[in-house]
């Protein structure tokens, strides 16, 4: 594997780990459920809720990188750039960003649809 210096050289990597649309919408979920997770900690103030955040994020990347990449999840090398680069996924996604993104790491458009589209 490459040796990636800055946020900026990995992140068309990262998209390229996750090139299947299905890849990327398992991370959506678990992406979506670790926010929700957050906001109802601090909406009921139950902070043991905490403790299933990284569960529930990472048991639908690593599902996704096993059953439809099959590749070994970014994480393990980079795990800060990986779980920053999850999160400017997900917010590209959902703002309706995301296909330039994917063009210019040499996957195409996908033609990937903001939330609500």
């Amino acid at each position: 594997m490459r040796t990636y210096r800055s946020f900026t050289e990995f992140w068309p990597f990262y998209l390229r780990e996750h090139s299947s649309p299905r890849t990327r919408a398992m991370h959506y979920a678990g992406t979506s459920l670790v926010v929700l997770i957050a906001g109802a900690a601090v909406f009921t103030g139950t902070w043991w809720l905490l403790a299933a955040m990284p569960v529930a994020g990472y048991a639908f990347a690593w599902a996704s990188h096993a059953l439809i990449e099959r590749n070994r999840p970014a994480t393990f090398t980079y795990p800060l750039w990986s779980l920053g680069a999850d999160f400017k996924m997900w917010w590209l996604w959902l703002t309706g960003r995301l296909g330039p993104e994917l063009s210019k790491a040499g996957l195409g458009d996908q033609g990937e649809a903001a939330v609500g589209d």
